[in-house]
């Protein structure tokens, strides 16, 4: 059964902002601009996520998810041991879309704030989903696998069209995808989190296991 969350606004974490707008450090103009930019979209963002749970069956190098069948030797690797998942889609709404849109024409600095912003409270929201997730299981004595998406590693995007139909995206959160697999809003992530009776140390998609070492968005270990 499809189910929709709704949350407050989850805390900010302005670190985080700095580094989606690629600052290293933060100057006190940085300070004020993002500031500014939070106070102007104070109360107006959504944030609403939408999901269900599938038993899986995880073979060496695919993945049936239940509703579909994918290729993908990361997600194999994510997955491994799990006999469940949970599919979710999240989103924060369309007005950080229209500031943006609004200030790339006004403002450049404004409109790379309140991108960094959007990109700050997807990753926050989808973090306090997971958490919850994950808290659920282990009072089931389960353990989750870190979140994996469409499009990372070999994991085609193709997938989102399938997460899109089984999660009935539109109708149950206003998420909608287009025929070049972009998401709008496009503040929006969909994903899968693994479940599985034992613990497992499995190596993920991060800034941890890139070798892209200059990548202006890298987190610091």
């Amino acid at each position: 059964m499809i189910l929709v969350k709704k949350y407050d606004e989850p805390q900010i974490n302005m670190k985080e902002i700095f580094r989606y707008m690629g600052c290293k450090e933060a100057t006190e103009d940085v300070f004020a601009l993002c500031n500014e930019c939070l106070a102007e979209i104070k109360g107006k963002l959504t944030y609403k996520v939408c999901y269900d749970s599938f038993d899986i069956d995880v073979c060496q190098d695919s993945v049936n998810l239940g509703f579909v069948t994918f290729d993908s030797n990361g997600l194999s690797a994510n997955l491994k041991d799990c006999h469940k998942a949970f599919i979710f889609a999240a989103t924060i709404g369309l007005e950080i879309d229209r500031l943006i849109s609004k200030y790339s024409r006004l403002s450049p600095s404004k409109a790379l704030c309140f991108q960094a912003i959007g990109a700050e409270r997807i990753e926050s929201l989808c973090n306090i989903f997971n958490d919850e997730i994950t808290a659920n299981c282990q009072d089931q004595g389960l353990y989750t696998r870190p979140r994996f998406s469409p499009g990372y590693g070999d994991l085609s995007l193709n997938l989102q069209r399938n997460i899109f139909t089984v999660l009935d995206c539109p109708r149950k959160i206003g998420l909608s995808l287009n025929e070049s697999l972009l998401m709008s809003p496009s503040k929006s992530v969909t994903a899968i989190i693994g479940v599985s009776k034992t613990p497992k140390s499995c190596s993920t998609i991060s800034c941890i296991d890139c070798t892209k070492n200059d990548c202006q968005y890298r987190r610091e270990r």
